[in-house]
């Protein structure tokens, strides 16, 4: 499943979700996305964002495998994306999520979250950040 909103077109073996509110940001598209899979019989989530070129099903993966209701994937030591929640997340991250702020206030301070680091399958270079 993908959330679509500033674009919207075909996404080739993807189930398109639509956020009309797109312009209130990442966590409009992440509240839009979970609500559609609580109406679904979805176990957890793999969350990512579209700006990751350097994201690999490798990557993907290790972290889906992971049997925490939480994990997150690590380039050498920093957090960042994917991160996988189980259903009984949701509710709460769909509460927090506004602005762009995603899921972060909800991670933040938890010692729960299996990190994975995933820096030799993947790069975690963000398209929104300049590279240095």
């Amino acid at each position: 499943m993908v959330v679509l909103g500033a674009w919207i077109g075909e996404v080739p073996n993807a189930i398109p979700v639509v956020n009309s509110n797109w312009q209130e940001g990442m966590g409009s598209s992440l509240r839009t996305g979970l609500d559609y899979l609580l109406s679904t019989s979805a176990t957890s989530a793999l969350i990512t964002l579209v700006d990751l070129p350097g994201l690999t099903a490798l990557g993907c993966a290790r972290i889906v495998e992971s049997r925490a209701g939480v994990a997150a994937a690590t380039f050498q030591g920093e957090r960042g994306h994917p991160v996988k929640f189980s259903r009984e997340h949701w509710a709460e991250i769909i509460k927090v999520a506004h602005g762009d702020q995603g899921a972060r206030t909800y991670l933040h301070g938890r010692n729960d979250i299996d990190l994975i680091e995933i820096s030799d399958v993947a790069s975690g270079v963000d398209l929104d950040y300049k590279i240095q």
